[in-house]
């Protein structure tokens, strides 16, 4: 690979992030972390939140972008 094509991926990087950050500020993931088996354990003076549910969620999508792009 050129510097060009590396260049050309850093700022496609930069802009998906900045577009995924818009979107979280926008409240489009209100969703994660509420799923069906994510775990909330609260007490008189401690909380422990494992979201399990939304892990997996995500590690799937990632799984699947990731087959998508970097097939060759």
């Amino acid at each position: 690979m050129d510097s060009r094509t590396v260049g050309l991926i850093i700022v496609g990087v930069g802009a998906a992030v900045v577009v995924v950050g818009l979107i979280a500020a926008a409240g489009g993931f209100d969703w994660l972390g509420r799923l069906p088996g994510d775990i909330r354990l609260e007490g008189e003076r401690s909380r422990v939140f494992i979201p399990v549910t939304s892990m997996i969620v995500i590690s799937v999508v990632l799984t699947i972008l990731a087959n998508l792009f970097l097939r060759r």
